[in-house]
């Protein structure tokens, strides 16, 4: 087999050492490092000592980042590879035989690097990756308000859409106050809820013990500080958002894509679309494309592929938000795939269409231009009207059809 690079370094990454092994025409050299910086910094000398212009590595959890923030500040390219892709033959399983196994195989150029995105970028998304994990917790923590009102049989939610709304937060404190009587909880209904006093007395007509009340006033603190921690995320990353403004502005005119969703799209693909081929390649990175399963001339399952969580999971939430919009191509496909196939996978292929759609967005540097929710139906004119003159026939009726002049 022909060699494509003649000086090589393959790792074997651990939490608490790296197994090297460097391949020159001259040599091989196998070395074991900690996982210490000063140790690391040693990895990084002796890789430049021996010319070294390549260096390949799993992505085995986090343990490869310091390594790779140490190397790219040299001139050596350094590849982080999905370990599926470098499998060794079974019976063969050492660290040192994996370290060199991952150096043939870079050495003979069959190795092919994730996406790993420069240095801002990486910092950028760990933060809204980050933010993420907040405003989850929070979701998770207004559901355990709500299950600890249910369980005192206060039926808040039953009346009011939002439990920690101005008017929902305003009772809450007072039940924890100690206040019990529902006429006078009812009257700290704001805006619409006054409408709905005689629900409401109903409503927070329960049996609170002093536990609950505890509870109650705990998980109010957890939000608040989660409230505070998310807003502080939210000006740094805004301030990080400066030079890519237009980029946000443009994606923000698809539907179903607002301010932070057009944030972790930035942060998970960039706006350089010349690193991905196709949008087809950027879509099945993040994992929103269907798997391809055929054997003995038969199409097993299609499920999609694994990929991007972040991006897919953003992606598939303004799916469902584009889904509910009126009169817009996104939300027709969504209905019409959810009549057939059901909402997640709806969902999914809606998602697929916006992340194509942003994809062109920026690479053409052009705002999302609306097709309408009747493009579909427009563009499959004559295979519809054929279908349903067939469902009509089969039901033993004979139709005419004639075009209308508009």
């Amino acid at each position: 087999m022909d060699v494509v690079n003649t000086h090589v370094c393959g790792l074997d990454v651990h939490k608490k050492s790296v197994v090297a092994c460097v391949m020159t025409p001259e040599t091989k050299e196998i070395r074991t490092f900690s996982t210490m910086t000063d140790d690391l910094m040693l990895l990084v000398d002796w890789v430049k000592s021996n010319g070294c212009t390549h260096v390949a590595m799993e992505s085995t959890a986090s343990f490869w980042k310091p390594i790779y923030n140490l190397l790219e500040l040299e001139d050596i390219q350094v590849l982080v590879v999905n370990a599926k892709n470098i499998r060794n033959v079974p019976g063969r399983k050492t660290d040192v035989k994996d370290a060199e196994w991952i150096a043939s195989l870079l050495r003979h150029g069959l190795l092919q690097g994730s996406f790993i995105p420069n240095r801002d970028q990486r910092e950028l998304r760990e933060l809204i990756r980050y933010r993420r994990s907040l405003i989850d917790e929070r979701a998770r923590e207004v559901n355990r308000v709500q299950k600890v009102l249910e369980g005192a049989n206060i039926k808040l939610s039953s009346v009011a859409s939002d439990v920690l709304g101005k008017s929902g937060r305003a009772m809450i404190e007072a039940m924890i106050a100690g206040e019990e009587n529902p006429e006078l909880l009812s009257e700290l209904a704001q805006r619409r809820l006054k409408s709905k006093k005689a629900d409401l007395q109903r409503a927070l007509n329960g049996l609170m013990g002093n536990h609950q009340k505890l509870m109650l006033a705990a998980q109010l603190r957890h939000i608040d500080y989660l409230d505070e921690e998310i807003g502080r995320l939210d000006e740094e990353i805004k301030r990080r958002m400066l030079p890519f403004e237009e980029d946000l502005e443009l994606l923000d005119t698809i539907p179903g894509v607002a301010r932070r969703t057009a944030e972790t799209i930035v942060a998970e693909i960039g706006t350089n679309m010349e690193q991905f081929p196709s949008a087809a390649h950027l879509c099945s990175w993040a994992g929103l494309c269907p798997g391809q399963h055929e054997s003995a001339g038969k199409r097993k399952s299609g499920k999609t592929r694994k990929g991007n969580k972040k991006l897919r999971s953003a992606l598939v939430e303004a799916a469902r938000a584009a889904g509910r919009t009126k009169n817009t191509y996104l939300s027709s496909q969504y209905h019409r795939i959810a009549a057939r196939r059901g909402a997640n996978r709806a969902a999914v292929a809606v998602a697929h269409s916006i992340l194509m759609i942003a994809y062109y967005i920026l690479k053409r540097r052009q705002p999302y231009m609306e097709l309408g929710a009747t493009y579909y139906e427009e563009r499959k004119r004559d295979t519809i009207i054929r279908q349903s003159l067939k469902k009509l026939e089969s039901l033993g009726l004979k139709v005419t059809v004639e075009s209308v002049a508009s």
